[in-house]
């Protein structure tokens, strides 16, 4: 006999946009990713002259395997290419490692948004673990004290996806001044950059609406399981 959980439906807005979201970004970068730019400045160098220009000298650049597994390490003070991107000159490399060394600007600065979410990540890191497990053994031992622990748990998931967003706004935004102010690539070609960056944008925006829904399913769920009692 199958079960079937009502509520699992309350996650579909989110998970449809997740979906496009993915579309869009695989659509964008491999639409850019065959266009060179026509300066001829691979990923590695875009990283390099940025970091340098911007006085950064104490931020290293790796390259790590896979494709789209660029980023920055506030910890170890490295921004890591892909290996897709970092001897690539298309403009989607370029776009995603300028995203990048955008948030090597963002750590620099202590952009407060960054330092809150840096501050939060491991109890996120902890509550995405057990906040369901909590949750449903509250459920099952009609213990509110845990079902309320779950939702909190939670809830700081929601609270990280909600301050991940502006900060990649915002590594974006700097990523397309950067790239522009210090003449790394033709106006026409930033176009290509701002269409793949905008594509990315939109995952973020799948994470949050997914993570609030998620947390809304949990609340009803909770009073379900409360008005049964």
């Amino acid at each position: 006999m199958f079960f079937f959980d009502p509520t699992i439906v309350i996650l579909i807005p989110g998970l449809i946009v997740a979906l496009w979201a993915q579309i869009l970004v695989q659509t964008a970068y491999s639409r850019y990713s065959r266009v060179r730019s026509s300066l001829g400045y691979t990923g590695y160098d875009v990283a390099k002259r940025l970091l340098e220009n911007a006085g950064l000298y104490n931020v290293g650049i790796e390259v790590v395997s896979g494709t789209l597994t660029d980023h920055y390490d506030p910890i170890k003070k490295v921004v890591r290419i892909s290996a897709a991107n970092y001897r690539n000159n298309s403009i989607a490399a370029l776009g995603v490692v300028a995203h990048e060394v955008g948030h090597a600007l963002q750590d620099a600065e202590r952009y407060p948004l960054l330092v809150l979410r840096s501050a939060i990540g491991p109890a996120v890191a902890i509550g995405s673990n057990l906040a369901w497990i909590i949750f449903v053994l509250g459920l099952v031992f009609f213990t509110p004290f845990l079902v309320r622990l779950g939702i909190l748990l939670f809830s700081l998931v929601v609270l990280f996806t909600l301050i991940t967003l502006p900060v990649e706004l915002n590594a974006s935004s700097r990523a397309m001044k950067l790239l522009k102010n210090y003449l790394l690539m033709p106006e026409e070609e930033l176009k290509g950059v701002k269409e793949v960056l905008r594509a990315a944008a939109l995952t973020y925006v799948a994470s949050v609406l997914t993570a609030v829904l998620q947390l809304l399913r949990m609340i009803f769920i909770a009073n379900m399981y409360s008005d049964r009692r």
